[in-house]
């Protein structure tokens, strides 16, 4: 998720408030990964309708919230961010045809996590020990999951994961420093529609949708991302920018056991291994990261 600041004044949340807001903000992402599971494992619906009507009802939601909000800043956004959007969206939806819920959590947030860490590299930054060894270990972790194997992921949903996680660390990147984050995302949303509508229309041969698998992608839409996204950004005001990607750490394995109790998919070794390794790979870089910054504030550079 894109690490973005509070622009207007805030006022200071309990400690207690903002554990809250970032629990709730956590199981509703996590719950994306299961909603879409659910949907292609106990009804019909395409992959194609699904993110149409999660696009839809994520910017109905999202234009409620900013509109009930008041505030002097409303819809933004840009079609650059809600292209990128869009694709995270269409890829997350077809590669949840064939992956587990767990497996596609794990290697989205790695590969938004390993964008953002590239980003960064490329603007400058340079890794500490600590961090290269994080960052090693991380690859060498998706590496082993996506090995060939009886246990091995479908390769075609894997790819396409990976590309919604990259999709989403471009979206998030773009986000960064912005006055209005939920006005953006709101519009975001908005400009994404049309976009999944013409994949839904190229699709129209092979659309199916039923009540059911309808209901999920509402869910997902409105509930997991419109108001899991105003959530979270509620609590990042109270969050600095490590905790804050410290604590998504939890969305996979939130994620993982929602598809264990809902959907009784397995915790092979495989996973557990592989997620030991990206999640702990990433923990490294972050909080090296987060150290570091604290050091240069405290020797008052810039």
């Amino acid at each position: 998720m894109a690490r973005i600041q509070c622009a207007h004044s805030c006022l200071p949340m309990s400690r207690s408030r903002v554990l809250l807001l970032t629990l709730i903000a956590l199981i509703a992402f996590a719950a994306n990964s299961i909603l879409c599971r659910l949907a292609f494992e106990r009804s019909d619906i395409d992959a194609a309708s699904f993110t149409s009507i999660r696009l839809l009802s994520g910017a109905l939601a999202l234009w409620l919230i900013v509109a009930l909000r008041r505030s002097a800043l409303g819809v933004a956004g840009s079609w650059p961010s809600a292209t990128a959007l869009f694709a995270y969206a269409a890829a997350f939806s077809f590669a949840y045809v064939s992956l587990p819920t767990g497996v596609g959590a794990l290697l989205l947030f790695g590969a938004v996590q390993a964008t953002m860490i590239i980003a960064g590299l490329r603007a400058g930054e340079r890794l500490n020990g600590r961090q290269g060894a994080g960052l090693a270990l991380a690859v060498g972790g998706l590496g082993y999951l996506l090995l060939p194997g009886l246990s091995a992921p479908p390769l075609g949903g894997s790819l396409l994961m990976l590309a919604a996680g990259i999709a989403w660390g471009v979206y998030s990147l773009r986000g960064r420093g912005t006055a209005d984050p939920l006005g953006a995302t709101a519009g975001n949303f908005l400009r994404a529609v049309p976009l999944a509508l013409c994949v839904s229309g190229a699709a129209l041969p092979w659309m199916q949708v039923d009540a059911i698998g309808a209901g999920y992608a509402v869910l997902s839409g409105s509930l997991a991302s419109g108001a899991g996204y105003a959530v979270w950004y509620a609590a990042l005001r109270g969050l600095d920018a490590t905790h804050a990607a410290t604590v998504q750490l939890a969305v996979p394995v939130i994620a993982a056991a929602g598809g264990t109790l809902l959907l009784d998919e397995p915790v092979t070794l495989r996973l557990m291994l592989a997620s030991m390794a990206i999640l702990g790979g990433i923990a490294l870089v972050v909080l090296s990261r987060g150290q570091a910054g604290s050091v240069r504030r405290n020797q008052g550079l810039r």
